[in-house]
């Protein structure tokens, strides 16, 4: 389409430099001189809304307004022009007369560069200690993510590395029990494997919230159907089987004669029978024994409380000096509630929302306008729920946050039985199959992991049972139904982004991709990717080492730490070449010649802006390029 050698100044030519161009046959160059008018810059708007992509005046594809041209031949020119300009999109080349070369619009530095073999992140050890997976390694089989709690049975530097090479990708850290001390141990051993395997590796905190319990007795009680029971303030006297005290005066106030009161887990059920100053009446429905500080539930009200205790905030604090990756906050009953921890944290770290009371599955929607991802926390919840109302809710929060754009946690007792045994129940097995059917980014291990005889056997087969409903034709089906329809919604807001990340996905699918590749400062555009659900896994590469954490824990994503001083110094070209061979070294590629289709906003380092989408060998762009007209080569070595 068009050809340029030397140069001009400012548009103009100059008798030591020519500029020639070759336009459908017609010779433009240096003996012309009429200027010609603005022609091509109008028509760069119109040609953006075709090509889906953005122009403005500090970056302009084209810049030919002041080059000198017959204006006998000003209406052939406009369409060659034209032409000229829609092939160079196409092919993501900018043509500037000022340079005398057709070069690429996103090339980052003029400056030369040593060739980068790959990608390391700058926090990791020295060249020769980092350990690198094994391609083969079932972990990049899998796009779900797992969820490890860290606890007695897991806390030694030795069972962290196991477990991170089994499979886990976010390990949770359960405030409700241990010192800071301890928690701050354990985030050193994290980031001592982190370091050592050259990966991200994400730390949740788990905040305790607030425990609602009964008061202590003479000596445990058995409670009968139908008998009459009360609750009061006084937390002198031990409790019988008359009463016993509960001292939360936010609950006795707000219960009301036909709520509900849950004791120890659900075991026990009553109902309000009546109530005076500082005190409740209940009426028996299901007995038992009962005795000191068992837990109480009331699915029935919202207590007037924030979920922040005095020891939540000392532990936040904590956890925010530790540098965690995410704080979860428990017991959330509305969107106020994750508006107050945002207060708290600010832009430090991601929030995540536990969902356990049903008032706040009532509110999901503003809860998820507040937080950053939710759990689904399943043993709580299913004490104030009906059973059989839980996986209905389970598969209802999964799609409002595939919707939303924000990861997805399912937790609780998914195989509670390999606490004491090797090998789960089929009820188990089936448990996490279902959430991962259903889309959830990640599914968690509490006991299994933390205090359990086979925390190593816990998590290898929910990575089995992942990467075994993963290949399931049913499930790749499942994902794609979803993702046309969310792909009918991103079409009608017309929002450039998201029609370079539908792209990449259908491109990914059309020519087979390993992976896509995505660069990024914030982690924006890796998740809305990964909200697509794209058959093959992401490489998110990104300066920002808090952001390639946190994208850890979701679906499909695999971060990479690169310094922005190496992005900043390198073309490209350089920057393709080592990202393709980064997933050679995650194992997310195969072989040189397999495909990866590689996102980027340019210059890099700008948030919010996607505007550079290319198909590059794994082997790096030396190893296949996309066909040029003309011989292009020896002009510009950073396409």
């Amino acid at each position: 389409w068009a050809s340029a050698a030397g140069a001009a100044v400012d548009g103009e030519p100059t008798a030591a430099t020519t500029t020639t161009w070759s336009l459908l046959g017609f010779e433009v160059g240096p003996d012309a001189r009429e200027p010609l008018p603005h022609l091509v810059r109008p028509a760069a708007p119109h040609l953006a809304a075709a090509f889906g992509r953005r122009f403005g005046p500090t970056h302009p594809w084209v810049e030919l307004s002041r080059f000198p041209f017959p204006p006998h031949k000003a209406t052939m020119f406009r369409f060659a022009a034209a032409l000229v300009m829609m092939a160079a999109a196409a092919q993501g080349f900018s043509m500037s007369p000022r340079r005398g070369v057709v070069r690429s619009a996103l090339r980052m530095s003029t400056a030369d560069a040593t060739p980068l073999e790959s990608f390391s992140s700058p926090t990791a050890t020295s060249a020769e200690d980092i350990v690198q997976l094994k391609s083969t390694d079932d972990r990049w089989k899998k796009r779900t993510k797992q969820v490890a709690t860290l606890g007695p049975a897991s806390n030694s530097r030795e069972m962290i590395e196991t477990l991170f090479k089994a499979g886990v990708d976010v390990f949770r850290l359960n405030f409700s029990h241990g010192e800071p001390e301890e928690k701050k141990a354990l985030v050193d051993l994290i980031r001592e494997v982190e370091a050592q395997y050259d990966h991200p590796i994400c730390i949740l905190a788990d905040l305790q919230g607030p425990k609602q319990r009964v008061g202590k007795f003479a000596e445990k009680v058995v409670l009968k159907d139908g008998q009459d029971f009360r609750f009061d303030l006084n937390t002198e006297e031990l409790g019988d089987e008359t009463r016993v005290s509960m001292p939360h005066p936010e609950i006795i106030n707000t219960l009301k004669v036909d709520d509900t009161v849950l004791l120890d887990d659900g075991k026990l059920q009553m109902t309000v029978t009546g109530k005076g100053e500082g005190f409740v009446d209940c009426r028996v429905d299901i007995g038992g024994d009962l005795s000191d500080r068992k837990g109480v539930n009331t699915p029935t009200i919202s207590i007037p409380i924030s979920p922040l205790t005095p020891k939540d905030r000392a532990d936040l604090e904590h956890a925010l000096e530790f540098e965690v990756d995410w704080v979860a906050l428990s017991f959330v009953q509305k969107a106020e509630d994750m508006a107050e921890l945002r207060g708290l944290v600010g832009d430090k770290v991601k929030i995540l929302a536990k969902i356990e009371k049903p008032q706040a599955v009532d509110v999901l929607d503003e809860i998820l306008e507040y937080s950053d991802g939710i759990m689904v926390a399943r043993g709580d919840l299913g004490v104030e729920m009906n059973p059989y109302d839980v996986p209905v809710i389970q598969k209802r929060i999964i799609s409002m946050c595939r919707d939303a754009g924000k990861p997805v946690i399912v937790a609780t007792q998914m195989l509670e039985s390999m606490i004491g045994n090797p090998t789960p129940t089929r009820a188990e097995a089936s448990d996490v199959a279902t959430a991962v059917y259903d889309g959830a980014d990640a599914v968690m291990l509490s006991g299994e992991s933390a205090a359990g005889k086979y925390p190593l056997e816990a998590v290898r087969m929910q990575a089995n049972i992942i990467a075994r409903v993963e290949e399931d034709p049913e499930y790749l089906a499942q994902l794609h139904i979803h993702e046309v329809r969310n792909s009918a919604r991103a079409s009608v807001s017309l929002d450039p982004t998201n029609a370079i990340v539908d792209s990449a996905r259908a491109v990914a699918r059309e020519v087979q991709a390993a992976a896509i590749v995505c660069f990024s400062l914030t982690g924006t555009t890796v998740l809305m990717t990964s909200q697509r659900r794209p058959e093959v896994p992401i490489m998110a590469i990104t300066s920002n080492a808090r952001t390639a954490r946190f994208l850890a824990l979701s679906w499909g994503i695999y971060p990479v730490v690169v310094d922005q001083a190496v992005i900043d110094s390198i073309k490209l070209k350089d920057a393709v070449r080592a990202a393709a061979r980064s997933s050679m070294d995650k194992g997310l590629a195969k072989e040189p010649n397999n495909l990866l289709v590689m996102m980027a906003g340019l210059p890099f380092g700008t948030p919010g802006v996607v505007n550079f989408l290319r198909i590059c060998p794994a082997g790096g762009p030396d190893v296949w390029d996309c066909p040029v007209a003309g011989d292009m080569k020896n002009v510009d070595d950073t396409i």
